[in-house]
């Protein structure tokens, strides 16, 4: 099999290494060829990777349309790996491009302005037979990059993109699950993150391990009011996609919206944290896009609610206080 990974970022970088560790001939596109031309020359993305060294099988490009060109088969599988705010400009460029390839996406969350979620940007663009889908789930792209197992699923309602194709997609490593629920699959990326940043928070304050419990607990009922009201299916979030990725972010020290919540429990503003980031992590992008549609869809929210507050300036404790004087209900 053909791939070409688009973005040489940390997750793009990480899963075209992971791929090429097999019989796939895999090629990492990055858009400046400095990084590029250190790949080429090193095999470490320095930037977003150091001290890795990535699989010396993989190939490297800093030409899109080369790229593209090479990978135009119906065979072939293009991965995006861009942030979502990337997403629309090169889904574009895809669909300009004529190709027969299939089309994945790594990205995680919501357009911030049409508060479309990755599976409708992408739809409006590529031809409507051009098979696609998301691949997403528990993945911190370093120990992805050192080979570490990692198990994902793809979510797809193309017959092109079924269990025979992600088996070949999988390896020793790389455990592939394949759903056909791509919005319920895309909806546990985006909300995870968001209440990863609750989870940084109330570790921050130091409100204790049962405190967190409920926190995720709770989170995770309201991720399944989403996915009723999205129309997604409610196992689906109690899968790689939902719960298993919300563990990983909500908990794990390489998480950057954990950090995110951590930082903001300490009194620190959001363009602060992101200067210390070098970027703004995706929960703190993606949080009122998603209660901009639990507003739409009147459901109940509080805990991304309350995120979004603190993003804004509220004091933490002030959120908290809020979130516990709630009145009872039922579970």
């Amino acid at each position: 099999m053909k791939i070409a990974v688009l973005g040489a970022g940390a997750w793009g970088s990480a899963l075209a290494s992971a791929l090429s560790a097999t019989t796939h001939h895999v090629t990492l596109w990055g858009r400046e060829a400095e990084v590029i031309a250190n790949l080429n020359a090193t095999h470490i993305n320095t930037r977003f990777l150091p001290d890795i060294e990535l699989n010396r099988a993989l190939q490297y490009s800093d030409d899109l349309y080369a790229t593209l060109d090479a990978h135009n088969a119906p065979d072939d599988v293009l991965i995006i790996a861009t942030p979502i705010a990337g997403l629309r400009e090169t889904a574009h460029k895809i669909a300009a491009h004529s190709t027969q390839a299939a089309v994945l996406w790594l990205c995680k969350g919501v357009e911030r302005d049409s508060l479309q979620f990755p599976h409708q940007v992408v739809g409006n663009i590529l031809r409507p037979q051009t098979p696609f889908g998301v691949l997403s789930g528990p993945s911190f792209a370093q120990e992805v990059a050192r080979g570490l197992p990692c198990a994902l699923v793809l979510a797809s309602e193309f017959t092109q993109l079924d269990l025979a194709f992600v088996q070949k997609l999988s390896s020793q490593n790389l455990r592939i699950y394949h759903s056909t629920d791509v919005i319920g699959v895309e909806l546990g990326g985006a909300h995870k993150n968001v209440l990863a940043i609750a989870a940084g928070i109330s570790d921050g304050l130091q409100l204790g391990m049962n405190a967190r419990a409920a926190l995720l607990t709770r989170g995770i009922a309201e991720m399944r009011r989403f996915a009723s009201a999205l129309g997604a299916n409610a196992d689906t979030i109690s899968g790689l996609a939902g719960v298993g990725d919300l563990i990983l972010t909500a908990t794990g020290n390489l998480s950057r919206n954990r950090t995110v919540g951590l930082q903001l429990a300490q009194g620190r503003t959001l363009d602060e944290i992101s200067a210390d980031l070098g970027h703004v992590a995706e929960g703190a992008l993606c949080a009122n896009a998603m209660l901009q549609i639990a507003n739409a869809l009147h459901i109940k929210a509080p805990i991304t609610q309350g995120v979004c507050a603190i993003l804004d300036g509220v004091p933490p404790r002030t959120v908290l206080e809020q979130l516990l004087l709630r009145e009872a209900v039922r579970e």
